[in-house]
């Protein structure tokens, strides 16, 4: 059938919606003006504007946000939870940290989580890239009470802002343990009251493996703090001795160390999370922080019916990128892949166990069901397209083949 003009312009529109969804470069060129500081927002978009030629393809069961680099993947993750289209749906206050500093970056993701909500923007050093400039005028943040109306949270730089935002520096010209503690202050501030968990990284600990913690801290607001193997710094040690024995939770406990894990348990309750055998590999080690619980503190994702972040692990900032998907909508743990092309058996294995799934035999539909969700961060050269569809079809909600009674009951 052939299409009419005012059917072909709306098709038009549509195709140029998936564009603009798509990943966009560090210096790609923004189609307006966003919103202002102070003001209500000044664009309908929901995303900044791609590459020429750039395409996000969505799923049933994933969505993909970002593009070619992680500024890219934390600017379509900040519009995705922030469209900025209502006052409800701008945030308080944006975080800027700087891309060029993983371990602070990393520490900023707890500021993700309630109650500041903020989503992240990366810096390059002290310089603001266009992608995080449009997209910080096009959030138009509110301003935190509890941080004084603070606009913005500059982390660990002193990136120059294109308006007049009330801004806040924090973790200036420090080192990682020292970072760490001024945003675990900011967090006190926020909330009004001392943490009761924390979690430990070795500072110089594989980015890939330390990851998960950004989705974690994201989720509960639990501070990222930094020991050596050789110690418990003092910048470290002065937070841990202030929360009064907090419990602590060690992410890759082996490249802590054992002198610094016995330094740990003087200053509070250590819980090892992953670490050792198959626990070595980026992917696996991301399992166990999606698997671990501990009363009221991790993910504990053990059953389908959830969100799911998928990102790269050669890619670490994507972790930074993505924090804000594990502190609101559907609250998925960062789950890694350790290419492009391939999903690790790790990580097919763990979904295989959550895959939703229904039971015919007994009249259980399934749109009685419970459904998992994927969000994948980066374009293609980061989770390729085949690697996509392969996700989809695992997080597909599925006959059960074996003839027993269905986990889930039928709502009647």
């Amino acid at each position: 059938m052939r299409l009419t003009g005012h059917r072909s312009s709306l098709l038009l529109a549509l195709l140029c919606s998936v564009v603009l969804l798509a990943g966009c470069g560090k210096s790609a060129p923004s189609a307006s003006s966003g919103a202002s500081a102070t003001g209500g927002p000044l664009s309908r978009q929901l995303a900044p504007v791609a590459r020429q030629g750039a395409v996000s393809v969505t799923t049933r069961n994933t969505t993909r946000l970002g593009g070619a680099d992680p500024t890219a993947d934390a600017a379509a993750v900040a519009r995705a939870v922030y469209p900025a289209l209502t006052p409800a749906t701008r945030p308080a206050t944006v975080v800027l940290a700087d891309e060029r500093n993983w371990p602070v970056a990393l520490a900023a993701t707890s500021l993700a989580s309630a109650p500041l909500g903020a989503p992240l923007l990366l810096t390059e050093g002290n310089s603001l890239p266009e992608v995080s400039a449009n997209t910080l005028e096009a959030l138009g943040p509110l301003g935190a009470p509890a941080l004084g109306g603070a606009q913005v949270l500059l982390v660990g730089n002193a990136a120059p802002l294109p308006k007049s935002y009330l801004a806040q520096t924090v973790a200036s010209g420090q080192a990682a343990p020292e970072a760490a503690a001024s945003i675990e202050q900011v967090l006190r501030r926020l909330s009004g009251r001392a943490p009761r968990q924390v979690i430990v990284l070795a500072a110089e600990s594989t980015p890939a493996l330390a990851m998960p913690a950004a989705g974690l801290a994201a989720e509960s607001g639990a501070p990222i703090l930094y020991v050596t193997q050789a110690q418990v710094p003092a910048a470290t040690a002065s937070v841990l001795k202030g929360l009064g024995h907090p419990a602590i939770y060690v992410i890759d406990p082996a490249q802590v160390g054992a002198t610094t894990l016995a330094a740990l348990r003087k200053l509070g309750t250590v819980t090892e999370i992953a670490g050792g055998g198959e626990a070595s590999s980026a992917a696996a080690n991301a399992v166990d922080v999606a698997r671990f619980a501990d009363t009221q503190f991790g993910w504990g994702v053990k059953e389908p019916g959830h969100g799911l972040v998928f990102a790269n692990a050669t890619r670490p900032l994507d972790a930074v990128a993505a924090a804000p998907l594990s502190a609101t909508g559907d609250y998925g743990p960062l789950l890694l892949l350790e290419s492009a092309t391939q999903i690790p058996p790790p990580l097919a294995t763990y979904l295989a166990d959550i895959q939703p799934a229904y039971t015919p035999a007994f009249n259980f539909r399934p749109v009685r069901g419970v459904y998992n969700h994927g969000w994948l961060i980066g374009d293609e050269s980061a989770i390729a397209a085949v690697t996509q569809a392969e996700l989809d079809t695992l997080l597909e909600i599925s006959p059960r083949k074996q003839s027993s009674e269905p986990s889930v009951t039928p709502v009647e």
